[in-house]
């Protein structure tokens, strides 16, 4: 008798994993969706706990952009935000019961959401160690989808209640590893260590900017440069790197870079000794000279910036 009713509740369709995976989905939608629209500008406010900066380096970071070009940028952000409506889309097609359990077409959106859920758990996975390991910042908005992620995966398993765990287990081993090599394949190409590397010229120039810019540090850059506020910086001053970085690439590119170095590329060199340019990098800003990196807010202040100052 106690075999015969598992029997029947193994049969019986449950409906709390489509509850949950719904709102975690709909929770990494809002998560996701929300850092794409700060990216693109359109989200103005965005407050991340904990350390401070923390989600703006990492998701400025080269890993926090899937495709950029002059005139598009694709964060990885909107990648998750397309995934988890995906997976919302198939929870209430399984949720509105239109499809028996037993059709194949239910079985198939359970595997569905089984291996899409295991591929986002795998990639996360590699993206919380970059996070950590790589840049050495923490993002609260990164981890939670992480968590999101992976608590889909192990809810999907219960929901999806498959007959037999050997090809669950085949299958859901043969996505993760497939997508564990394509991500690494991914970040090492992105790695900004090795872009540097790759891009050192016999010309003595400034490392390869691997930051992207928001239309905020764009405009900021553009004020900048209209207002004939100059940066000094050296080819081989890491500081000036890095105070690049803090703009982006699209963003410097905007910018009046002067370079000191008396062996670097395009140099102005008298210039910078007329100047009494003594340390990098450094800021003229209405004929006063101003060194050490910056912070963007403060740059923002002390030039009396009056637009989106949301960096």
């Amino acid at each position: 008798m106690p075999l015969e009713t598992l029997k029947r509740r193994n049969k019986k369709d449950l409906k709390w994993p489509k509850i949950i995976i719904a709102i975690l989905s709909t929770i990494g939608i809002v998560d996701t969706g929300s850092i794409t629209l700060k990216n693109w500008g359109l989200f103005t406010s965005l407050s991340c706990p904990g350390i401070q900066n923390g989600c703006e380096t990492v998701l400025n970071s080269p890993w926090g952009t899937l495709f950029e070009t002059n005139k598009v940028n694709i964060p990885l952000s909107l990648a998750g935000f397309i995934t988890y409506l995906s997976l919302l889309v198939i929870t209430i097609i399984l949720s509105l019961n239109l499809i028996s359990r037993k059709q194949k077409l239910n079985k198939f959106l359970w595997w569905l959401l089984f291996l899409i859920s295991c591929a986002t758990s795998t990639f996360s996975f590699l993206l919380i160690n970059i996070m950590f390991f790589k840049i050495q910042e923490y993002c609260f908005f990164c981890i939670l989808s992480a968590i999101l992620s992976f608590s889909i995966f192990i809810i999907s398993m219960i929901g999806a209640k498959f007959e037999s765990r050997e090809p669950m287990i085949f299958r859901g081993f043969i996505v993760a590893i497939s997508v564990l090599l394509g991500a690494l394949i991914w970040s090492t190409n992105v790695d900004p260590s090795k872009a540097i590397d790759v891009a050192s010229p016999t010309e003595n120039v400034s490392p390869i900017i691997t930051t992207s810019s928001s239309p905020q540090k764009v405009n900021f850059a553009k004020f900048l440069s209209e207002n004939n506020i100059v940066m000094y910086s050296a080819y081989w001053c890491p500081h000036c790197h890095d105070q690049k970085q803090l703009f982006g690439k699209k963003a410097v590119k905007e910018l009046k870079v002067v370079e000191c170095a008396k062996d670097g590329k395009d140099n102005k060199y008298e210039l910078c000794q007329t100047k009494g340019i003594s340390g990098f990098p450094s800021w003229e800003i209405n004929g006063e000279i101003i060194s050490g990196t910056r912070d963007l807010n403060e740059l923002a202040i002390k030039t009396g910036y009056q637009g989106d100052s949301n960096f």
